[in-house]
């Protein structure tokens, strides 16, 4: 088996090709450029340096959210656009879920978090039990400040790893009462190495989608349909 693997879901960019033994490759920027101008670039890339031919691959993994409107808008087509003119499955992979599954085999508590602005983070809570990986609490939108305190009464160490954790460093100096620590900087951002990881594992469910049907998950309205919504709702007499 052997899958393409794409992440365009925060800041960074990742394209990897991976198989059930190894890791043939991963292209991976965390720099100031948009995904639009990175991500096909480094696919090509990769392709050209692993020797392969996109038909030869079995299905395309994609972070499938949440994360970045845009991001996400762009990993989404990227992944549909090859699934249609390549007739290959799609494999969406939860953003979060990936992000966590970087620290395979840890017997702490992990939480990831992705900055959503607002106030907000996207997290979840997750735990290996041996080479299992369980979900605790499913991926959603939240305070910085209402997960510290699902950790707090889970009473259990935390490792805390995303982008998310920088803005609100501060919060969880002052508010988490377990011991914890960060993950360190090679494994604290998204990859989509561990995108193929779990990709595998997904396809072997056969939980997969056909190009046509997938769809990025928001877990929230974006900006411009917020503002929408409130020109539409209009002013309260």
């Amino acid at each position: 088996m052997k899958l393409l693997a794409l992440d365009s879901s925060g800041l960074v960019a990742s394209v990897a090709v991976v198989t059930e033994d190894a890791m043939l490759a991963e292209y991976t920027v965390n720099y100031k450029k948009t995904h639009s101008q990175t991500l096909l670039p480094m696919l090509d890339e990769i392709i050209r340096m692993v020797e392969i031919d996109l038909s030869e691959i079995d299905a395309i993994a994609v972070a499938a959210g949440p994360g970045s409107f845009t991001g996400l808008r762009i990993g989404s087509a990227t992944a549909k656009g090859l699934g249609l003119a390549l007739k290959k499955p799609v494999i969406a992979v939860p953003t979060l879920e990936a992000l966590a599954y970087n620290l395979f085999g840890i017997d702490k508590l992990i939480c990831p978090m992705m900055d959503a602005r607002r106030n907000q983070v996207y997290t979840g809570l997750y735990e290996f039990t041996g080479n299992d990986f369980a979900v605790l609490r499913q991926q959603s939108a939240l305070a910085v400040e209402d997960i510290i305190e699902e950790i707090n009464q889970l009473n259990r160490e935390v490792i805390f790893l995303g982008d998310g954790t920088v803005p609100y460093q501060e919060i969880i100096k002052e508010r988490t009462q377990v011991k914890y620590q960060e993950a360190p900087i090679h494994l604290s951002r998204q990859r989509a190495g561990a995108i193929g990881a779990l990709g595998i594992i997904y396809f072997k469910r056969n939980e997969i989608q056909t190009a046509k049907q997938h769809e990025p998950i928001y877990l929230r309205q974006s900006q411009a349909e917020r503002e929408l919504a409130h020109k539409l709702k209009g002013p309260v007499c």
